[in-house]
């Protein structure tokens, strides 16, 4: 277990990284990208992976269409398609995966959102986030949002992380990110970002582990239901 903690977690911080760069710029991730987690032990593989998606900008040709994001739960992207913001694939395009196995599925829809930026989240991008959401649940897709940069929003939490759930602004901050994209409290996951931190910190990847832990979780008791359905 502590081998399996380590690698992702050293996968997730990056994964963190990536997407607060997302929210400050353009959207890295144009491609289609699937993430496996070696074990550093015995050189296998862990039998989940993260498929990383491009972000929600606002209109005007950027950020992922929302169909492409559709055609991604369902499995019906292939790995390493170009995302083109103002064309949605189709079937027959190259990037389009015509049969696609219960392991191409997305088993776990994962949101990353910046704690000090809920309240400046341009509507259109709520608008599609939540269209997102909607079609999740109706395929039964478990959700989970991880809420990042809870130092940065909250002045209590950047002097001890431990006052993480004492603070009424990272409650109120979870509260309306639940109002807004319509998941529940108890999805949502408060972490502060590996960013300048050269060495490990226990009580940072606490937070991490958490949201880490639930998202397999959900993804596992998903495939369960899809495996006797």
């Amino acid at each position: 277990m502590t081998f399996l903690v380590g690698d992702c977690l050293l996968l997730f911080k990056k994964k963190l990284l990536q997407a607060w760069q997302k929210f400050m710029h353009v959207s890295l991730s144009f491609q289609y990208t699937t993430h496996k987690i070696e074990n550093r032990k015995t050189g296998s593989y862990y039998p989940f992976v993260f498929n990383d998606v491009m972000g929600f900008e606002k209109p005007n040709g950027k950020g992922v269409h929302e169909d492409d994001l559709k055609k991604a739960l369902t499995g019906h992207v292939k790995e390493g398609h170009k995302f083109n913001p103002s064309h949605s694939l189709t079937e027959g395009d190259l990037g389009y995966n015509k049969s696609p196995s219960p392991s191409d599925r997305a088993h776990c829809l994962v949101n990353l959102i910046p704690a000090d930026k809920i309240a400046l989240m341009d509507d259109e991008v709520i608008k599609k986030m939540r269209a997102i959401r909607l079609v999740a649940s109706d395929l039964g897709i478990p959700q989970v949002v991880i809420l990042t940069r809870v130092d940065i929003a909250c002045p209590l939490v950047k002097e001890n992380l431990r006052n993480m759930y004492l603070s009424k602004y990272i409650k109120e901050m979870m509260e309306k990110c639940s109002i807004k994209l319509g998941v529940p409290v108890n999805c949502i996951f408060p972490v502060r970002n590996y960013h300048e931190e050269i060495e490990l910190d226990e009580d940072m990847d606490v937070l991490l582990f958490r949201a880490l832990k639930q998202m397999v979780d959900f993804g596992d008791d998903f495939l369960k239901e899809m495996e006797q359905s």
